[in-house]
């Protein structure tokens, strides 16, 4: 179900989000909704530099490989 969140920003901020909505032809909400939804996206997965780090760890990488085999092979449980 839709929640109303009432957010305080100054009048330039509120301006420029006005502006990048009528040029994407979006209402102001629909505008905020969808940027944050994608900064968040773009939060949860590594960049370029953070995923040349995680491979360079060669016990990491042998673990997540183990583990995408154990659970092609239905091994082990799912823990959330």
């Amino acid at each position: 179900m839709p929640k109303t969140v009432t957010i305080r920003i100054n009048d330039e901020t509120y301006r420029s989000f006005v502006k990048r909505a009528k040029a994407e032809n979006r209402s102001l909400a629909n505008f905020i909704e969808t940027a944050v939804t994608e900064h968040i996206r773009e939060c949860d997965f590594a960049d370029g530099s953070e995923m040349a780090e995680l491979l360079a760890n060669e016990e990491l990488v042998r673990r997540l490989r183990k583990g995408s085999g154990d659970a092609k092979r239905k091994k082990g449980a799912m823990i959330g």
